[in-house]
């Protein structure tokens, strides 16, 4: 994918974070590849499918991008990756559901019937 709102050439910004902040850089990087490169509990193509949902609800292009890359070439298929953003839509679903019980309580603490912390 080569056209984004968010520009791609961007990236080359990063250059700018690292000499601005060059441990807590490479820190960051160490860290992302401690996740990612690292053998642990999770094989590397569930990681990925993971890290591709919270991307789609973080809405970064960009991770959306790297993570649909890194999680083909660690085997999933078109429809793992598929399942992966619907469970992410769901998720995000189900915050915006979660949190109607908070419009409904204030509209039953204007009604009167129920007390509303301010």
């Amino acid at each position: 994918m080569t056209e984004y709102f968010y520009a791609l050439d961007a990236r080359k910004y990063y250059t700018n974070l690292m000499e601005a902040q060059k441990d807590m850089f490479q820190a960051f990087i160490n860290f992302n590849s401690e996740i990612f490169e690292k053998e642990s509990a999770l094989p590397r193509k569930v990681k990925e499918l993971v890290a591709l949902g919270v991307a789609h609800t973080t809405q970064c292009p960009y991770c959306i991008e790297a993570h649909v890359k890194a999680a083909k070439k660690a085997g999933a298929s078109n429809k793992e990756i598929a399942e992966a953003i619907f469970v992410a839509a769901a998720l995000r679903a189900g915050g915006a559901f979660a949190h109607s019980t908070i419009s409904m309580g204030v509209i039953q603490g204007m009604e009167g019937k129920e007390k509303v912390n301010p």
